[in-house]
């Protein structure tokens, strides 16, 4: 599937009443070979900053799941998501829920629309 394709599907599920960790596994789901009742169970712990404590991003937690089910590249998991998490915070400018949100500041640094999407691209670029 066409990274964009996916991204975007991601954004999809997260508009159907899935957090952003679902959402991000669910758009692996073909590659996962796990039904989506499995999916969203997996990922439903995860929401609103993994567990609603507004922290580590949900879409964060999903790429990692996913990661650590389909990387074949030679390389640790964590070393691979080491990686991700570097980019995803170069590029929505934290890995923190309620930073992303702004809830302390009041600036949203990253939408959860974009959070998954990053988070769906960074995994393509490695799978």
């Amino acid at each position: 599937m066409d990274m964009d394709k996916r991204a975007e599907q991601a954004v999809a599920y997260k508009h159907e009443n899935c957090n952003c960790a679902q959402a991000v596994l669910l758009a692996f789901a073909g590659e996962l070979g796990k039904s989506e009742e499995e999916l969203r169970a997996l990922g439903s712990g995860f929401g609103m900053g993994m567990g609603c404590t507004e922290a580590t991003c949900g879409a964060l937690c999903g790429v990692g799941m996913v990661m650590g089910l389909l990387n074949k590249s030679g390389r640790p998991t964590a070393a691979v998501m080491r990686d991700i998490l570097h980019e995803f915070e170069e590029k929505a400018g934290a890995t923190i829920c309620k930073d992303l949100k702004g809830i302390e500041t009041g600036k949203m640094l990253c939408s959860c629309d974009d959070c998954v999407r990053h988070a769906v691209r960074a995994a393509e670029q490695r799978l």
